[in-house]
């Protein structure tokens, strides 16, 4: 039987676990594979990142833990084939980040965070078997975020000497994806459009890096401010003593400019 203590550690949740996936443990946890918790690893690395950015350390440690026991959790299953556990996980990252640091571990010399930067992307490549430029493109997760990964795949062209020269490069590049797809908008060809617009959002990317800014977080500030500001509008025309959906596009207009000049 399980004990109860005031105090857990690690090991004390790999028990937990089992116990979970256990005969007489929880029916949810049993039926439960790879792909039917697949969303829950992704729901909670977001919810870590939130709680960064919340700079609650309360908030944190927990989500940490909801993230662990996703780690765990998945580490059971294999497990239960008899394929590796837990420990082999903890295994595979030591030896990874061992063979990553060969300035720290090892006999090479480094000078700048840039020299270990590009000395750790060599040998990630050199250990997935990357051999062409391409392929490390290829490699960026296709599940990232699509800003973000419009970042990477930019970042690891640049990486390769295939980039632009300043920003003011970029900005131009953007300015004619625009205009391109101002010229399939008139000529009504929806595949153009999406394609240029899609052109025109990779611009973006390559012009936060350039930047040295980070463009979901951008966007996510931007969503933001637009709800905040939406949230303004609403509550002046309930001052107002008027509905929001009989108000002309003009006079939405005049309310959003009024709130947007109070928050600059």
């Amino acid at each position: 039987m399980f004990q109860i203590k005031e105090k857990y550690n690690i090991d004390d949740l790999r028990a937990i676990m089992k116990v979970l996936r256990s005969e007489n443990g929880c029916p949810w946890d049993r039926e439960q594979d790879h792909k039917s918790i697949r969303m829950d690893v992704l729901e909670e690395a977001y919810e870590v990142a939130e709680a960064i950015d919340s700079e609650n350390g309360d908030l944190l440690k927990e989500e940490l833990g909801d993230l662990l026991l996703q780690i765990v959790f998945h580490s059971e299953l294999e497990s239960e084939q008899n394929n590796y556990n837990f420990d082999d996980v903890c295994d595979g990252i030591c030896k990874k980040l061992i063979y990553r640091h060969p300035h720290v571990f090892g006999d090479l010399k480094v000078k700048t965070t840039s020299d270990v930067l590009k000395n750790w992307d060599v040998l990630k490549s050199k250990s997935k078997n990357e051999e062409t430029a391409a392929d490390r493109l290829r490699s960026v997760p296709k599940l990232l975020p699509a800003l973000m990964r419009g970042e990477k795949v930019g970042k690891r062209a640049a990486n390769a000497g295939f980039d632009f020269t300043s920003t003011e490069e970029v900005i131009e590049r953007l300015k004619s994806e625009i205009n391109e797809l101002e010229e399939a908008i008139s000529a009504g060809n929806d595949i153009k459009i999406e394609e240029e617009l899609g052109d025109i959002l990779f611009s973006c990317t390559n012009l936060s890096r350039f930047l040295k800014k980070d463009s979901e977080k951008a966007l996510t500030f931007a969503i933001n401010k637009f709800i905040i500001r939406f949230d303004g509008v609403e509550t002046l025309i309930r001052e107002d003593g008027k509905c929001l959906g009989n108000l002309s596009q003009e006079e939405l207009n005049d309310y959003w400019e009024k709130i947007k000049s109070r928050s600059v």
